[in-house]
């Protein structure tokens, strides 16, 4: 019906009488207001490119400039280089007006040069990596370099308030590291991995390597790093995502859970309209360019680039490889429910619908009798199949009539909400509530989440929330960041009877029904749901809450929290598969233009000393603490070096890239590229938002969440510190390998953790900190 109303919005007919105009005033004003909104992003965008090309610099200054330039002039005073009479020679004439015209071109080059000096003095201060390296122990000085440095940025970087993309182009590229340095941090990487014949043998593939072909190699991937803004991230989208051929389904997306401690409402109508206003909220402030970049230490940019596809994004299947579309702008969301897919608008009579309008548009939703038309209940089991059987039956069924139109209506949607059927569930006492919970968001039942959107918003029956996201557009702490807004605001959208706040204005749009005709692709549908449903069977979630101590603690031993965890998981590791394994832990590159992620190999000389110490009791405690500290500091290295540019498998990567564009074979290389990550970490970040205020909301935390395995025998530990007391640990495996086991590997992991405390506890007694003198306040 609404595709039948769209049609006769407009039309005109020739009659004997003349000619006969019938048109819909509510339909074209809808049109109209489309386009309104066009322009006005349109004119948006423009300004915010001028605002942004000029940074750090105020656009306002330029007025400033002209007037002293006109001041200088009519004062009988010369501009700086003369340049007033300069370009005054150029004009048709000497008259007022002209020498106005030249006063404001003399003032419009001073003060793009300005702009231009203020913006690469920025890029080159923000190239110095030394403050990375400072220690930042209790009492230690920093360096006068870095003092100064410090002090020039926090100027250039608070001299205007930016907008998201304001330091874009003040950002560094990505450097690339030498042959020779990748080759070393390599080989000591690999070290405590490999007996003494085969480090020999790598050894000599290293050094072969780095001799002959790797030398050829590293000449084009410089030619791209002077060419391309990142020389890693285009090539990393392609092969790592797009020509992927598994399925989306656990093998790349991930999800996020709620702040389990809270419950804001139980009503899921009301829980879905207020994070659907704040979800738009937030895509407003990326439209505007409002959302403020995420500074470190407040004064260090990271790239923004990735908030650019955050809504309006999706993954389109190719038979070779997918590719992402992402649209301007969007006026509507795709609701999911019991099968049934909706149109729901959010934009009506000019503006964006508050909560309480969008609560009623979902509670038409929740109290409909509607019934999925054949296929339709299974369809969303295509994204999560293989992506060229997807990309196939995309062709053959999409590609014309009603499918092609409400397949794009989903693509083309800010985002998709899935109202499931079933409450998201947790209970201290009963930790597989949890564990369910992080399941139904990871992979639902196999069809009710669109994986190829950006993102999926899920909300349980009981008003829980959570989400799954497509992993091509974004990593993970850009959803981070999104999830800590709403919780930052989510708190203050309801009213006592655990509704939404507010009385609607107006009747808001009803949501629409998306047509299918799908008995043609049936057969698809269906194999797609039995391989769906044998992927999820395969995989095992669970998820650890730890409460016995947390960052507090791991702080009162002068350690970095992430490598004190990361120690853990290698002891817990070692303990459950009686041997080192190849780990990778994401580490972020967004110190430069562009940067994703690198990788942080925390299974090192030092890491695998401490737990062989760890396991043997003739080691005194002492020695233990000694060995962890030592190899805490090597793991802090490696995670600075990788933030730095300085990482070992982002070059490796690119290197074989080359080669295979060269078709030249790298025995060194394939090996490299081959070697499975049985232990793929990741930890989530929180506080990227100054809106959480957790000391008046304490419980206002998200518990994190998860991947799958990278490796079918290995495991995937994703983990949040959530607080001084408080780490989330999502742990997944495949339950057809007998050599893993989530339960075990949680049971590890907490004792590890037991353990280290223990050890720190006892050295902490052992070695008590001189007490001060109430005298003269020296040491007694």
């Amino acid at each position: 019906m609404a595709e039948a109303h769209a049609a006769v919005a407009f039309s005109f007919a020739i009659t004997h009488e003349g000619f006969d105009i019938n048109y819909d005033h509510e339909v074209l004003n809808l049109v109209w207001n489309s386009g309104v909104r066009s322009w006005k992003k349109r004119l948006g965008r423009a300004r915010n490119g001028v605002r942004n090309g000029v940074y750090p610099a105020h656009i306002q200054s330029l007025w400033l400039i002209s007037a002293i330039a006109l001041g200088l002039h009519f004062a009988g005073y010369q501009a700086p280089f003369n340049l007033t009479n300069k370009i005054l020679v150029h004009l048709p004439s000497n008259t007022i007006n002209w020498q106005v015209t030249a006063c404001f071109l003399a003032a419009l080059v001073v003060w793009l040069s300005i702009c231009f000096t203020m913006r690469y003095t920025l890029k080159l201060l923000l190239m110095y990596k030394g403050w990375m390296y400072e220690s930042r122990a209790p009492g230690s000085r920093v360096s006068l370099p870095t003092m100064l440095w410090v002090a020039v940025v926090r100027v250039l970087s608070s001299w205007n308030k930016p907008g998201l993309y304001s330091f874009q182009g003040s950002l560094p590229r990505l450097p690339l590291p030498s042959v020779k340095d990748t080759m070393t941090r390599y080989l000591r990487s690999v070290r405590p991995l490999l007996d003494d014949e085969n480090y020999t043998r790598m050894e000599r593939l290293a050094k072969e390597f780095e001799q002959t072909i790797g030398k050829k190699l590293q000449w084009y991937l410089i030619l791209k790093s002077w060419w391309s803004t990142n020389y890693v991230s285009d090539w990393w989208e392609e092969y790592v995502y797009l020509r992927g051929r598994s399925p989306l389904c656990v093998n790349s997306n991930f999800y996020g859970t709620d702040a389990i401690f809270m419950n804001l409402t139980d009503k899921q109508a009301a829980r879905a309209a207020n994070v659907i206003s704040l979800l738009l909220n937030f895509r407003r402030l990326i439209e505007h360019q409002e959302l403020q970049p995420i500074m470190v230490q407040g004064m260090i940019p990271l790239c923004s680039w990735q908030y650019e596809r955050t809504f309006n994004t999706a993954r389109v299947p190719g038979l070779e490889t997918d590719r992402i579309i992402h649209y301007r702008d969007s006026n509507h969301i795709v609701v999911l429910h019991k099968g049934c897919y909706y149109k729901m608008l959010i934009y009506h009579k000019g503006r964006i619908l508050r909560p309480c309008e969008l609560q009623v548009q979902i509670e038409e939703i929740l109290k409909g009798k509607a019934s999925p038309v054949e296929g339709e209940e299974h369809l969303a089991a295509l994204t999560a199949w293989n992506r060229s059987k997807w990309a196939e039956a995309r062709n053959t069924f999409f590609s014309w009539g009603v499918n092609q139109t409400s397949l794009r209506t989903i693509e083309s949607a800010a985002f998709v909400l899935s109202l499931d059927d079933e409450p998201f569930e947790f209970d201290l006492a009963r930790p597989e509530l949890l564990d369910n919970f992080g399941k139904k968001l990871l992979h639902g039942n196999g069809y009710n989440r669109w994986f190829d959107k950006c993102f999926t918003v899920c909300v349980g029956t009981n008003g829980r929330v959570g989400f799954n996201a497509e992993h091509t557009w974004a990593d993970a702490p850009v959803l981070g960041h999104l999830w800590e807004y709403i919780f930052g605001d989510d708190i203050y959208g309801y009213d006592e009877t655990g509704n939404t706040k507010g009385i609607p204005e107006f009747q808001p749009p009803t949501p629409t029904r998306l047509t299918w005709d799908l008995k043609p692709c049936l057969p698809q549908i269906e194999e797609a749901t039995i391989d769906v449903t044998k992927l999820i069977n395969e995989v095992n979630l669970r998820i650890l809450v730890h409460q016995d101590y947390g960052k507090g603690f791991m702080k009162k031993c002068r350690i970095s929290p992430d490598a004190y965890i990361q120690m853990a998981l290698q002891l817990a590791y070692y303990r459950d598969a009686g041997r080192f394994s190849l780990t990778y832990e994401a580490s972020m590159t967004r110190l430069f233009r562009e940067g994703r992620t690198e990788t942080v190999r925390p299974c090192t000389i030092e890491s695998s000393a401490w737990v062989k110490a760890m396991q043997n009791p003739n080691t005194t405690n002492d020695e233990r603490v000694k060995m962890l500290q030592a190899a805490c500091d090597r793991h802090q290295l490696g995670y600075q070096d990788a933030m730095c540019g300085r990482g070992i498998d982002r070059h490796l990567f690119c290197l074989y890239v080359v080669s295979k564009y060269l078709e030249v074979d790298s025995p060194f290389l394939n090996e490299v590229l081959s070697e499975p990550w049985r232990l793929s970490t990741s930890q989530t970040p929180h506080g990227q938002t100054p809106k959480m205020d957790l000391k008046k909301h304490p419980n206002c935390i998200s518990a994190g969440g998860g991947f799958g395995p990278v490796a079918d025998d290995g495991y995937g530990v994703s983990y949040i510190i959530a607080g001084e007391n408080l780490i989330f640990f999502h742990i997944s495996a495949k339950t057809t390998c007998q050599q893993t086991d989530v339960h075990r590997f949680a049971q590890n992991i907490s004792q590890a953790l037991t353990d280290i405390r223990s050890m720190f506890e006892q050295h902490m007694k052992d070695h008590p900190k001189p007490a001060k003198s109430l005298t003269n306040g020296k040491s007694t």
